[in-house]
């Protein structure tokens, strides 16, 4: 076994939740440089799942907390699976159509709406990079 399949294997898998907010065929991103780690990436808004949480609950505690949105409507995208060399993560992705209230960065982060044909072009979160792709099979981008 490799070192690396070592790290990953014997970390815990962190359980995550990411809203995909589309409107007028732009996608939301959010940016990380404020983040411990991985501070030059763009990423879709969320966060972890708490102990006890659904990933539905997560999802609207994170978007509330993250945007100062409400989400209204919002449908189970894809789950996908990530290894980082320090992180093992388990991301539900949702799409989410509808919501009330305007984004905002509430953690000083900044927001970018960016065209769902031009996400390729953009310098997405590793883990998120398999969603880009998955957008795209959907909307023939």
């Amino acid at each position: 076994m490799s070192r690396q399949a070592e790290l990953t294997t014997n970390l815990a898998r962190l359980s995550v939740v990411a809203g995909i907010l589309s409107e007028n065929g732009r996608i939301l991103l959010s940016d990380r440089a404020q983040a411990r780690s991985m501070q030059d990436y763009w990423e879709f808004p969320g966060g972890k799942v708490r102990p006890g949480e659904s990933p539905a609950a997560a999802l609207t505690r994170e978007l509330y907390e993250e945007l100062g949105i409400t989400g209204l409507q919002y449908k189970h995208f894809k789950t996908i699976r990530h290894d980082y060399p320090d992180l093992s993560v388990e991301i539900e992705f949702f799409t989410v159509t509808r919501w009330q209230g305007k984004p905002d960065g509430k953690e000083g982060q900044a927001l970018r709406w960016v065209a769902q044909d031009s996400l390729v072009l953009e310098r997405i979160l590793p883990a998120d990079v398999p969603i880009v792709a998955a957008l795209c099979d959907v909307s023939k981008c």
